[in-house]
């Protein structure tokens, strides 16, 4: 029996053997876990106070606790680099908002027990905003605030 063969025949086994367990119910596919989580709704306001509302928030108190790091000036603001770490106690997620994009909510984290709640990512801004932290803690949401000036655009600039 020649090596392609043998190969063709491994692979159609080994696909025959997942199909059957898949369909038995074995091994489900799973929808990625971002989706089920994710929340729509509030990726799809306009307003720092919708958005709180739709994350499940009535306001927001401003906290000391709370460190944004974002740069004084964009150059880009198709990359814009921020960073959120908090020591407040029970972080259950922290979300960044920026008032002047066309959807105020650019990401939000949720923060598993015992993680650091420290998060940094790179977002999108279309012009000079203010940019939010905002962390959910015990139930409470907190927030601080920076504004960003952006020199070249990123949202549809």
């Amino acid at each position: 029996m020649n090596a392609m063969r043998r190969k063709a025949l491994k692979t159609t086994g080994s696909i025959t053997l997942l199909g059957t367990l898949l369909a038995a119910g074995v091994f489900r596919p799973v929808v990625a876990f971002a989706a089920a989580t994710w929340n729509k709704a509030a990726f799809g306001t306009t307003s720092v106070d919708d958005t709180i509302k739709q994350l499940g928030g009535t306001s927001a108190a401003e906290s000391k606790d709370i460190t944004l790091t974002a740069p004084d000036i964009a150059e880009n603001g198709a990359v814009v680099p921020i960073s959120v770490t908090s020591i407040l106690p029970k972080i259950t997620s922290i979300s960044i908002l920026i008032e002047k994009n066309p959807n105020t909510l650019a990401a939000s984290f949720n923060i598993p027990e015992g993680t650091e709640p420290n998060v940094n990512t790179r977002v999108k801004m279309g012009e000079t905003s203010k940019v939010h932290a905002l962390v959910q803690a015990d139930g409470k949401f907190y927030v601080t605030s920076k504004e960003v000036k952006v020199t070249l655009g990123g949202c549809g600039g």
